[in-house]
């Protein structure tokens, strides 16, 4: 397992966004469209390692191709993997096994879940709820899901990294 992790989420340009996630030994990035609310299923999906199901999956549309994320709890720890497919319009059903693998990592739950958070906070900060409108245009600013993986973070995760009090 690595103990490095590094997540960045930047809007691109209208509609599109630029996903990075990388470890010590890898990286991977994608550009996310807004057919898919993207942003808040990430937040979900880290939000739902908290609950009782220890596997979470959301994908991303990078039209036409699919970005599938599978985050697996194992205790205190995650295991992500991004599965490729390439054309989201018939692979969405597809088992995770029939698309290519792109990226894997083990991370603990607490790192990935305030490095996405962090990174949310990021772009809230940036471009406000009303910027973000306007860039991605089909989903508004994802405040409830950040709110949640942040009160999730902290309940439960005893971080002891830095945290931006005054965000959502």
């Amino acid at each position: 397992m690595t103990i490095d992790l590094r997540f960045g989420w930047e809007l691109s340009g209208t509609g599109w966004a630029t996903c990075r996630i990388a470890d010590s030994t890898s990286e991977w990035q994608g550009f996310a469209s807004y057919c898919t609310d993207a942003l808040a299923d990430l937040l979900h999906g880290v939000a739902g390692l908290y609950g009782t199901f220890a596997v979470q999956r959301f994908s991303f549309d990078l039209e036409p191709a699919e970005a599938r994320w599978v985050l697996r709890s194992r205790g205190s720890d995650v295991d992500i993997a991004i599965h490729r497919f390439p054309d989201m319009s018939t692979s969405f059903d597809a088992p995770d096994r029939e698309g290519t693998p792109s990226w894997t990592s083990t991370q603990t739950r607490s790192l990935l879940g305030h490095v996405v958070m962090e990174a949310a906070q990021s772009v809230l900060r940036l471009h406000g709820e009303d910027g973000y409108l306007t860039q991605w245009i089909q989903h508004p600013f994802p405040v409830a899901a950040l709110q949640d993986l942040r009160r999730l973070h902290l309940q439960h995760d005893g971080c002891e990294r830095e945290h931006d009090v005054a965000s959502p």
